[in-house]
């Protein structure tokens, strides 16, 4: 059965959603927050595996106008909900409305919620309570501009949890929006790669996991897989597929440092769990002490925002050093992700490019300085 689904992401990378599902065969509309595709219970898993920087994988169930409750309820009533819900399926109802005339979202969700129990009882023959015993279905309505969009989630704890952060740290980076932050930079497996603040080791590890071509999935499960229409076997199948086109093989040159030596230790310990603490060089040491011989390489930073005030002197001298210590590496693409928007005045160079994106609810720019390559290869030094 094909499906009409959206995986849904943080504002500023559905650009990059898009591009992920494109690489994976399918045909996508990019929206805002969200990018629309097709696909069958395999394509779900297949994309819930594979997609970096996405946060859920939903089915659009149906799509409709709706200016009053009245029609809110005849409208879900029509849809045959006993295609998607068995008859003993839990299905809590999350709601969210904007600039609709339908506002109240407990009102709009107690109105699903009825209307849904109505369509499966007459389905399913019950003159009783539907029991809600069975594998669970999260639902959602979500009203925009009296648009209503009722969608099933497939995807459970968000695709940001990939399973191998044991330990993280103050302020940690989702996993995707990490991911995001490599694919958004012109690295390659084959170059150096640098992340000198690296905290929990999310950026390193994501980008050794984009070097490996691992899916990022692997270790987890998918809310779906309990429900009783999706096949195990083409499951376990899309799973070993997937584990198939990792390159194990591949030699990576990844650094990551951070000033605190207890991050350093909590790094490691993810890179562990997803078994690539052999891929990362993890090492204690302060911004101003780094040095490197090798060039053509991509340095990814998160470094503190300052964002008490208390903190902002602090915050930018240690931008001021960043641009001591990274402004001479002129082979070297460097890429700085801070809500500060001044950046560019104390590091002292100004961007090539900025790109407005959100660390959750934080706005923050994307500061790219681009190098230029040098073609003598010869210099073997390590950092």
């Amino acid at each position: 059965m094909k499906f009409n689904l959206v995986a849904t992401c943080a504002a500023g990378i559905e650009a990059l959603v898009g591009k992920e599902l494109r690489d994976l065969g399918y045909e996508v509309q990019v929206e805002n927050g969200r990018v629309r595709f097709t696909g069958t219970e395999a394509d779900i898993i297949k994309a819930s595996l594979w997609l970096r920087t996405a946060d859920r994988i939903k089915i659009v169930v149906d799509e409709f106008d709706a200016t009053t409750f009245d029609e809110l309820f005849e409208k879900t009533t029509a849809i045959p909900w006993d295609h998607f819900l068995p008859m003993d399926a839990a299905f809590p109802v999350e709601g969210r409305s904007r600039n609709s005339k339908l506002h109240s979202v407990p009102d709009s969700q107690a109105i699903v919620k009825k209307a849904i129990v109505n369509e499966l009882s007459a389905a399913y023959h019950r003159h009783t309570r539907l029991p809600e015993t069975g594998a669970k279905f999260p639902l959602e309505v979500a009203i925009n501009k009296d648009h209503v969009m009722l969608t099933l989630d497939t995807t459970g704890s968000s695709l940001f949890k990939r399973g191998y952060r044991v330990e993280k740290g103050a302020a940690p980076l989702k996993e995707n929006m990490a991911a995001a932050l490599v694919m958004l930079t012109s690295w390659y497996p084959d170059m150096p790669f640098i992340d000198p603040f690296c905290g929990s080791g999310t950026i390193p590890i994501e980008a050794a996991m984009i070097g490996r071509n691992i899916a990022p999935g692997f270790n987890r499960d998918f809310i779906c897989e309990k429900w009783p229409w999706v096949d195990e076997e083409m499951v376990q199948q899309v799973r070993d597929e997937a584990d198939s086109k990792a390159d194990y093989d591949r030699e990576l040159d990844i650094f990551a440092s951070d000033i605190d030596g207890n991050m350093i230790e909590i790094s490691k310990r993810n890179a562990e769990e997803v078994g690539l603490l052999d891929d990362i060089h993890f090492k204690q040491l302060a911004v101003a002490d780094f040095k490197t011989d090798k060039v053509n390489g991509v340095i990814i930073g998160n470094p503190p925002y300052g964002e008490r005030m208390s903190d902002k002197e602090q915050v930018h001298e240690l931008y001021r050093q960043m641009g001591k210590v990274f402004k001479p590496l002129t082979s070297w693409s460097k890429y700085f992700l801070t809500s500060d928007l001044e950046f560019e005045k104390y590091y002292g160079q100004q961007a090539t490019k900025r790109r407005k994106l959100y660390n959750g609810a934080i706005r923050t720019d994307y500061f790219q300085f681009w190098g230029k390559k040098v073609r003598n290869m010869s210099s073997l030094s390590n950092y």
